[in-house]
């Protein structure tokens, strides 16, 4: 039986976690890491890809924002 994968957090340091990482949840979509429960969130294990992550979600929030636009006409009055 192959050994438990362990969270990465911290690796090579002395605040290293130890506990096991998640099977499903555990694989950080942005840096492919394996991260424990308590680790597992872009923001709690200092996730180098973070500010990658938030510019294009900006992105995409603000292209779907711009694409929704309402242009009001303009009455003529009389």
């Amino acid at each position: 039986m192959p050994a438990k994968k362990r969270c990465q957090s911290g690796i090579g340091s002395d605040a290293q976690c130890n506990s096991a990482a998640l099977r499903i949840v555990g694989e950080c979509p942005h840096c492919r890491a394996q991260f424990c429960g308590s680790h597992r969130l872009p923001e709690h294990h200092s996730c180098s890809n973070l500010e990658d992550c938030r510019q294009q979600a900006f992105e995409r929030n603000k292209n779907k924002l711009e694409s929704e636009r309402t242009v009001a006409s303009k009455m003529a009055t009389a």
